[in-house]
């Protein structure tokens, strides 16, 4: 999910804004630095342990100066190689918004972060990789910065998760200072304290290290691996600080989740924060709760067997810490559930996990060439609301095609089923021509069938439940409504023909056929709008006034049928020449109207007793298998793709 904060920090010059201004972004904010340590602490347990007290360098109330933040946070600038944009705002910067928002909290007190950069570049590095979670780069002292006693060394900036910077630490310096004489024994309670307060508070947190090396030891453009810093026989750096990133949830994502929710589609959270951090985010995005109480992590998840992890992503919305390889196994154990899984992602890691779901999800703006060709659909606003729309969406365009269905298939069986069932009970003739059936097929199709295509989303479609695995589009429901509704239409067709010829006196057989024609084609087709207006609305009732809002292209249709009905009634050699058909009488166009209305309720009924059986829990919207609907077992494999070895990976993680 991505989350973000609100506020930015811009400057400009003249009319611009000034530094300090804030407005809205997509921006992450830094908004604590802590070193050790604030006032007085008490370390241990008990009235007997041992009290430290460590100088805070600055007095309470007051802000670091300049050349404080400059050093405390000089490796969030050199251990970076982010560019921030135009006067410290997102115009033109470039890199990830985590280490983006450090840079933009040491620009906030005004140093220049490009004049650092170029006074110490960078001699080597440990890039960065979600399997060990940190980098770290090598840089020429700066006696400004490092503080005394650098000669003949090189300086060496580490940052990361903050659990791994720990485990690399021997000292600590007291309060952000690294003059050798505040430089002490780390204490490790304290960190992981403070690391997991402020996880537990929603933040994100990185922690900054420093450490020297014989110059001897680098040469410039050395490829380091990250045995460099955790491959050591021991401890060797100094932990400077903690970032305390704010990264809240956006609101809009926060709504999105809800209505998913409702919606019956569970969302989960997947990230390489802390786990108290991605819990407190989980609690603000509603998915942690008393179904879904707590996190698991990346390495405990790689301690799971398959049955283990099938369980676990059940009955778990937020996984920590987790590597690329997780991700894999998390959507393939999934779908091992019988779950469509859909995953979103912008990483070149993210890549294949987004192959392996059924549903890849790229990020348009700040996702990576290799997380979009890998992905079926990219997310060119970057917003997770919007996949919650594209979801309502796709139950539209779903609905509507069942409501196509309803619509054109009942006329055209009744087309037929007219002529049988006409021949059937009596008539000498059939009661609608051959171009009748045609006409009729072509007008309806082209208006009434076209504007179910177009209808808005019904109240209440973000309420169902989602479809199962191979469901046909019609499904029990459907095929009893399509039943009804063409036998409605035949009858109300074939009962207005047997209706208006007892109302003939037999002088003139041929003018009586064409009247017994018209008579069908016009219960016909006005029968049909009478379908298409109840079809409009699946479960809500048309007996509203909702049935004259949302798509006026259903009344333009309807009345397109209308006028072309009466056209070819009445028109003089078009009636009888082509159609067959003569002018009707005002008795037949009343016995025409009643049978519009009686077709009409016959579908408002229906839909009545439906609500009334799902109000009572029955299977109305056909979420249940029928005989026709595709079944698949699931793939209960989920076993890492070639070239991911679970062994290689747990090798890693020790």
């Amino acid at each position: 999910l991505k989350r973000t904060v609100s506020q930015v920090v811009m400057d400009g010059t003249g009319g611009g804004k000034k530094r300090g201004h804030k407005e809205q972004s997509n921006h992450f904010a830094v908004t604590e630095l802590h070193s050790v340590h604030d006032g007085t602490t008490e370390h241990g347990d008990g009235e007997d342990a041992p009290k430290k007290e460590v100088a805070n360098p600055e007095a309470q109330g007051t802000s670091p100066d300049q050349p404080y933040v400059k050093s405390a946070l000089a490796g969030g600038i050199l251990c970076s190689k982010c560019i921030l944009g135009e006067n410290g705002g997102r115009d033109g910067e470039i890199g990830n918004p985590t280490e983006l928002s450090i840079l933009r909290a040491v620009y906030m007190t005004g140093v220049d972060i490009e004049d650092l950069k170029k006074d110490q570049p960078i001699v080597a590095e440990v890039p960065f990789s979600s399997e060990y979670k940190f980098m770290a780069t090598v840089h020429e002292p700066n006696a400004e910065v490092d503080g005394k006693g650098t000669d003949g060394k090189l300086i060496v900036h580490a940052k990361g998760a903050p659990d791994r910077m720990l485990k690399v630490c021997s000292k600590q310096a007291k309060g952000g200072s690294l003059d050798p004489k505040d430089v002490e024994d780390i204490d490790e309670k304290y960190w992981t304290e403070r690391i997991a307060t402020l996880s537990s508070h929603g933040l994100r947190v990185i922690a900054l290290t420093r450490g020297t090396v014989p110059k001897k030891e680098v040469t410039q453009d050395q490829n380091l691996g990250p045995e460099f810093v955790n491959g050591r026989a021991k401890p060797w750096l100094t932990m400077v600080g903690l970032c305390a990133i704010m990264d809240p949830p956006r609101p809009e994502c926060v709504q999105a989740i809800a209505e998913a929710k409702r919606a019956g589609v569970r969302v989960a959270m997947i990230t390489g924060d802390h786990k108290d951090t991605a819990t407190a985010i989980g609690h603000m995005l509603g998915l942690v709760d008393e179904e879904y109480s707590e996190a698991v992590t990346g390495p405990e998840m790689d301690a799971m067997s398959d049955d283990e992890l099938k369980a676990a992503v059940i009955t778990h919305n937020v996984f920590a810490r987790a590597s690329p390889q997780n991700k894999i196994r998390i959507v393939k154990a999934l779908q091992a559930q019988g779950q469509i899984c859909s995953m979103t992602g912008d990483g070149v890691n993210d890549a294949p996990a987004l192959k392996a779901a059924d549903m890849g999800v790229a990020m348009g703006k700040e996702g990576t060439d290799v997380a979009r060709e890998a992905s079926e659909m990219i997310l060119a606003d970057d917003n997770f609301a919007t996949i919650v729309t594209a979801v309502r969406e796709g139950r539209v365009v779903w609905d509507n095609l069942r409501k196509i269905l309803l619509v054109n298939t009942p006329i055209n069986n009744a087309q037929g089923m007219s002529v049988l069932f006409g021949i059937v009970m009596g008539l000498p003739d059939s009661p609608l021509t051959a171009i009748q059936v045609l006409y009729s097929n072509l007008i309806c199709a082209v208006t009434l069938g076209f504007v179910c295509a177009i209808e808005p989303a019904e109240d209440g479609i973000m309420a169902q439940p989602p479809r199962k695995v191979g469901k046909r589009l019609i499904g029990r429901y459907l095929f009893l409504r399509i039943a009804m509704a063409t036998a409605a239409l035949t009858i109300a067709v074939v009962g207005s023909v047997f209706w208006a010829k007892s109302y003939q006196d037999g002088v003139d057989p041929a003018a009586d056929l064409r009247e017994i024609r018209s008579q069908a084609i016009n219960t016909l087709d006005f029968g049909a709008i009478s379908v298409t207006l109840s079809a409009r609305f699946t479960y809500n009732s048309s007996f509203h006034p909702r049935i004259f809002k949302g798509n006026k292209f259903a009344w333009y249709s309807v009345a397109i049928v209308a006028v072309l009905q009466v056209f070819i009634t009445y028109c003089p050699g078009l009636n009888s020449v082509v159609f067959g058909m003569g002018p009707m009488t005002g008795i037949q166009w009343g016995i025409t109207i009643l049978m519009m209305v009686l077709v009409f309720v016959v579908m408002e009924v229906e839909k009545m007793i439906r609500r009334g059986l799902k109000a009572k829990g029955a299977d109305t919207d056909d979420t249940e298998r029928w005989v026709f609907d595709k079944s698949e077992a699931p793939d209960g494999d989920i076993a890492l793709p070639k070239g991911a070895s679970h062994l290689n990976l747990t090798e890693l993680n020790h």
